[in-house]
């Protein structure tokens, strides 16, 4: 190592143009390399949807989830299937291992999904296979709202919608709130009787008039030609213009019968954006696209195409996450200025200003290699990145420091820069290098960190070693030959310069100001070693005993607050869309004007929500403004809560939007048995038990919700006597509930192609209706009536499925005051006990998953690698200094750091995070030797020139002094932005 530093260095001006291919080559990186708001996470789970309309959970079940259930839970590497049934719709949720590649997961999965087509029903839609992944979930939302008619408000949206997805940046833009356009066909139940006309028959005519017919080809001798047929309808006149039905001279048309309208179906969601309706768009950034361009992009063809719309169309943006990454990236280059300029303070009044500038060379150079480093490995700058380069702030320059101030020292004793600069790379490089190695070692584990928490997590382990793998270059290379052109010695005094060269001889009394005063401290301590051992041991002990008689409790990630938030709306009862919207409105009406509310963005749903509570009716999304004008998002949302108490009712939930891979439920139950009947009893029980516990609020389940439907009993046999059966009973009750379906044609002014549905006119479209239809059979009408009852039914829920067993799930919140994983603690011994005395069947099955699940995998990697870390570090310690007893010394310094550690905990009445506490415990294991090493090594040094071992503790201790204090001090300065949440704008003030 010495003779390639001396190599290096024998050739500084090489040095030196690297350096300058570096800094060029880094800020090209920094420029270039995609920026985004969270890591491009590729999540090993992928879902499977397919539709069917009309049918209900229950037969969604049998006909859509159990055959692509069957095919599906034979992929090699699956860990868990989940699959949930709805009316019209299945879905299934699978889960993958971690050490599975996704590509052929996701490969295997489509494989399975092609061969259970054939057995699902004809009508059902082709499944699809759909990939999860966090860099997938939208970037911006664009909203188009105002008093406008709907087809021009979606034909402006589908517009945009073409011309952002051919921006280079975006993936998808996903239209929201426009309903889908068919052209309905509305015909008067009378005349169809009157005419004799059947359901079947009109499908019949739709579907062979409505196709194109290659004929062939006729080769005359004279030429070949193609015939064909043509007979696509074009447009709704084409459809009323059809013949239906012939009696003698007398030709029937459909429009005789019926008139057409082009029209949408049914409304099923409602969508507001600041109290106006609106039409959004939200945008999917490419994997590895900047979100900062792509955003920027999309808001410059907004701007451009916006001047041509019709008057009265407003746009507005919301959940914009290009803000986030810009403001992060402001508080990096903020903090690593701030941080800097912090250096350059200390080591000005400690070194001098040639140094300092020495110094400060480190921290954006090393950034910069870092950086250079990531993007060559194809990774994106995002938030984890980020936090990893503030973290790494104050300990790029702890190399630097050693290498100046042992120049320093040796330039005020006589030595030429060049001398001084060469013998510190040399003389001090084994211990920076074993320095930062103990320091990079304890990241190493953080790579093989399992699960979807160590997906997001790893860029963490990878920046700080590019960067402090970096920094070591800097230290031993570029700062030495940057100081053989403008190294400086500070300026002493006579008194210090007699104190400096005192230690460098062995000579203590010279010793002047604070060191002086340090070494009589130290000497006292020294003359009695095993009283100040106690002391200390005494000291640390009885923190962790006050940190474990405090019980502060434990969490997952730490509540960091939150610029989205949600108000969930929960009402139970047959309520219509409308009746559901009235009821939002008013919630929203109180929302609404609030100063510390930027954007207020409502959905109402006709069909259950996902992902919320089986009752909530519509979700109130809201944007707040700057961070710096307002109070915390917990607070915001809570009174926001408080406002809308008393409308009577409805239940209101409040849900920041989470950060990391967290679900934000404190609490997530999950109950599984085969015996739906026994597994909906305790389910409910236990819910019931949990909403009444103090320290649980926002308890909610997926048990199916109280309420009828009516069901259509069809006696078969007495259908079969008039000739009607099931499917022609189905096709007439359709006609007054969504439509039938009798075909689709393409229209000329539209690229989309329209379903063609026919239906009674909207005044008989009820219940009673239904006891009044009949069927045309023989030619002759035959009430259903004869043959049909309508019964009210409880009404059916979505079905659940985990691993092909029912199961449904709990989920609640835990109140402000009361510690998580102690309310954990508590339900765990309760669900214990219930089995014990029996209250919960042996049959069913419950489970802690979600956060819980994970926090419980994390903490035990994370203890792992805790240990994992002190085994290497003991390896590179061992291996330098060859000796166990040295090593022990050095690790010492972990104990008592981490006693220090929990005092700040127990200071600031924070809670012990598993991942954030954790990680930062092992990177402090890392940091805090270093010290220790370069102590022991000159201690080392001075006992082979015979000194005895008290002496040499005082010389050691005296002559590292200053390069201590100094990496100590710079440490804590670079972090100090982080720790007391400064952002200070040194460039725009």
């Amino acid at each position: 190592m010495n003779a390639l530093i001396t190599a290096l260095l024998s050739r500084s001006r090489t040095v030196l143009l690297l350096f300058l291919l570096l800094t060029v080559a880094g800020i090209f990186s920094l420029t270039s390399i995609p920026k985004e708001s969270f890591p491009d996470v590729t999540i090993p789970m992928a879902y499977v949807s397919v539709s069917l309309e009309g049918i209900s959970p229950e037969d969604a079940d049998s006909m859509l989830v159990s055959p692509l259930e069957k095919e599906l839970k034979g992929i090699e590497g699956l860990d868990e299937l989940t699959s949930t049934a709805s009316e019209g719709h299945a879905s299934l949720m699978l889960k993958f291992d971690t050490k599975v590649d996704i590509d052929t997961a996701l490969a295997d999965a489509q494989s399975a999904v092609d061969r259970a087509k054939g057995q699902l029903p004809k009508d059902a839609k082709d499944p699809k296979v759909n990939e999860i992944n966090v860099a997938l979930f939208p970037i911006l939302g664009i909203a188009l709202s105002g008093e406008i008619d709907e087809r021009i408000l979606k034909a402006v949206a589908e517009d945009l919608q073409d011309r952002l997805e051919s921006l280079p940046g975006v993936l998808e833009a996903t239209i929201s709130g426009t309903r889908q356009e068919i052209a309905e066909i509305v015909v008067d139940p009378q005349l169809m009787a009157s005419y004799n006309l059947s359901q079947s028959e009109l499908i019949n005519l739709v579907s062979r008039n409505n196709q194109l017919v290659t004929a062939g080809n006729l080769d005359t001798g004279a030429g070949r030609f193609t015939v064909k047929v043509p007979g696509l309808l074009e447009s709704e006149e084409d459809i009323l213009d059809m013949p239906v039905k012939v009696d003698g001279d007398t030709v029937v048309r459909f429009r005789d019968v019926a008139y057409g309208q082009r029209a949408y179906m049914d409304r099923d969601r409602i969508s507001r954006v600041q109290g106006s309706p609106a039409v959004t768009i939200e945008i999917k950034k490419r994997v590895g696209q900047n979100i900062i361009e792509t955003v920027d992009s999309v808001r410059a063809v907004v701007s451009e195409v916006s001047p041509l719309w019709p008057e009265g169309i407003q746009v507005s943006y919301f959940q914009d996450q290009s803000v986030s990454v810009k403001t992060q990236l402001s508080d990096l280059f903020n903090n690593v200025l701030f941080a800097t300029l912090l250096v350059f303070i200390v080591i000005i009044w400690a070194l001098g200003p040639n140094s300092a500038f020495l110094v400060g060379l480190a921290i954006p150079s090393s950034f910069l290699a870092g950086i250079l480093i990531l993007s060559s490995m194809g990774y994106t700058l995002n938030m984890v990145v980020l936090f990893a380069l503030i973290l790494t702030v104050g300990m790029l320059v702890d190399g630097a420091i050693v290498v100046t101030e042992y120049a320093d020292r040796r330039m005020n004793e006589g030595a030429d820069r060049k001398s001084a600069y060469r013998e510190a790379a040399i003389r001090m490089a084994w211990p920076i290098i074993s320095s930062t190695i103990t320091t990079l070692v304890v990241f190493m584990p953080l790579l093989f960190w399992p699960g979807i928490m160590g997906e997001f997590m790893k860029f963490l382990p990878i920046t700080v070693i590019a960067t402090l793998g970096s920094s070591l270059v800097i230290s031993l290379v570029v700062v030495p030959t940057f100081g053989f052109y403008i190294g400086k010695p500070s300026p002493l005094n006579a008194k210090e310069k007699a104190s400096l060269t005192g230690t460098a001889h062995g000579d203590l009394s010279k010793l002047t100001g604070a060191t002086r005063q340090y070494i009589r401290v130290l000497k006292m301590a020294l003359t009695y070693p095993i009283t100040t051992i106690m002391l200390v041991l005494c000291f640390a002990g009885s923190v962790f005993g006050l940190f474990i008689a405090a019980d502060r409790g434990v969490v997952f990630f730490p509540d960091m607050g939150a610029d989205f938030g949600s108000i969930v709306v929960r009402a139970r009862g047959n309520l219509s869309l409308t009746e559901k919207d009235t009821i939002i409105k008013t919630v929203e009406e109180r929302i609404l004007g609030l100063p510390e509310v930027r954007t207020v963005f409502t959905k109402t749903s006709a069909a259950p929500l996902q992902d919320y509570a089986a009752d909530a009716i519509g979700v109130i999304q809201v944007e707040l403004v700057d961070w710096q004008s307002r109070r915390k998002s917990g607070v915001i949302l809570e009174d926001i809560v408080s406002k809308t108490e008393d409308i009577p009712g409805i239940y209101i939930e409040k849900s920041e939007a989470a950060m990391g891979p967290t679900s934000g439920i404190d609490i997530q139950l999950q109950f599984v048995s085969n015996d739906l009947a026994v597994l909906s009893d305790t389910v409910a029980k236990i819910s019931k038990n949990l909403a009444e516990n103090p320290a649980l609020i926002d308890v909610s389940d997926n048990l199916p919700l109280d309420g009828i439907e009516w069901q259509i009993d069809v006696d078969r046999e007495a259908a079969s006597r008039f000739g009607a059966d099931i499917a022609s009973v189905g096709s007439s009750i359709r006609m007054i509930t969504n439509g039938l379906k009798v075909g689709t044609y393409r229209p000329s002014d539209t690229n989309d192609e329209l379903d063609i549905r026919l239906r009674y006119p909207y005044n008989g479209r009820d219940l009673d209706q239904i006891d009044d239809l009949t069927l045309t059979i023989r030619g002759q009408q035959v009430p259903i009536s004869n043959f049909v009852s309508r019964n009210a039914r409880d009404k059916q829920g979505e079905i659940y499925r985990i691993d092909g067993k029912l199961s449904f799930s709990i989920d609640a919140n835990v109140k402000e005051g009361f510690k998580v994983d102690k309310v954990i603690a508590d339900l765990t011994e309760q669900l214990k006990v219930a089995y014990s005395q029996g209250d919960i069947p042996s049959n069913v099955g419950v489970s802690f998953v979600g956060d819980q699940q994970e926090q419980a995998e994390t903490g035990a990697f994370l203890g792992k690698a805790f240990m994992v870390a002190i085994f290497l570090m003991i390896i590179v310690l061992v291996t330098q200094f060859n000796s166990l007893y040295q090593t022990a010394l050095i690790l010492s310094a972990i104990v008592f750091s981490s006693a220090g550690v929990l005092l700040g905990i127990l200071m600031t009445g924070d809670q012990f995070g598993i991942v954030m506490s954790g990680v930062g415990l092992i990177a402090l294991a890392g940091i805090v030797v270093n010290n220790n090493i370069v102590l022991i090594d000159t201690f080392n040094v001075i006992r082979k020139q015979n000194v005895p071992a008290f002496e040499a503790a005082l010389l050691t201790c005296s002559q590292r002094l200053r390069p201590i204090f100094l990496t100590t001090i710079t440490t804590i300065l670079g972090l100090v932005p982080m720790v007391l949440q400064w952002n200070i704008d040194l460039v725009s003030r």
